[in-house]
């Protein structure tokens, strides 16, 4: 009798025994997709031919900002005493914060409002008797109508 060899698949692989797939974004231990990064590289065609590593370095480089911005807008709605992240809280951390603002310079965020910010010549000016606390009776009320 013979001995039953078990039957090799396609590519020299034996039948049966399969390893579970491991993503390239878990191989190179990021949370976004690299699978899916070098699926719009190639379908953009920003260039004939893609090397293995540049999908890679792209998503760690917008993993970075993507981390980067969040923990800036925690912090800006941990401010203001909230729990969510909302539009405000992201313009104001990209605002703030020096190069992000350098790189996000001609972003509009939808919903996010403006930096608080009062021109100082607008705001009243303090006269010394206003701030020794003394109140001048020269400047009476206005005047009542019919009088």
């Amino acid at each position: 009798m013979e001995t039953a060899k078990p039957t090799k698949g396609a590519g020299g692989r034996k039948g049966g025994d399969r390893k579970k797939a491991v993503s390239k974004s878990v191989k190179a231990g990021l949370q976004f997709p690299v699978g899916r990064i070098t699926r719009f590289l190639k379908k953009g065609r920003y260039s004939q031919r893609l090397g293995t590593g540049a999908p890679i370095y792209l998503a760690a480089v917008l993993e970075y900002l993507a981390a980067e911005v969040l923990e800036l807008a925690g912090n800006a709605a941990r401010d203001n005493k909230k729990n969510r992240i909302n539009p405000r809280h992201v313009l104001l951390a990209v605002r703030n914060d020096e190069e992000l603002g350098k790189l996000l310079q001609g972003v509009t965020i939808a919903s996010g409002g403006v930096l608080p910010n009062i021109n100082p010549v607008l705001l009243p000016k303090k006269n010394a008797s206003a701030a020794s606390g003394e109140k001048s009776p020269a400047s009476p009320k206005s005047p009542k109508k019919g009088a």
